[in-house]
């Protein structure tokens, strides 16, 4: 659990092909993960069965869920349903904030 998340203290996750992400605050119920994507950058289709809200933070994506294609832009926010295949691909550099509940245990460990 991680109930505060400061600036300085948070780190980038490099997860390669120009994407990296910093685990924000969190515990057993909800998840704040910041999502940082170089132009180009692909968030490769996947599912989980978290529940997800993606906000854009800066940049734009094109967001595909279940085949369908959404256009984001900064202030845009989308839910997908756990199990629902999703990913992006970044259009403008950016920062997307994920919200997901439960919270991602995998990506703690």
């Amino acid at each position: 659990m991680q109930t505060f998340s400061s600036q300085d203290q948070a780190q980038w996750i490099e997860l390669g092909g120009g994407t990296r992400r910093k685990i924000r605050s969190y515990n057993g119920e909800i998840m704040l993960v910041e999502v940082n994507f170089d132009d180009g950058a692909v968030g490769s289709d996947h599912s989980h069965p978290h529940a997800q809200i993606s906000y854009v933070l800066s940049g734009e994506f094109t967001y595909h869920i279940e085949g369908k294609a959404h256009t984001m832009k900064v202030g845009d926010s989308i839910v997908v349903d756990g199990g629902k295949i999703h990913g992006c691909t970044c259009v403008k550099a950016g920062t997307l904030l994920d919200v997901f509940t439960p919270m991602r245990e995998d990506f703690v460990k």
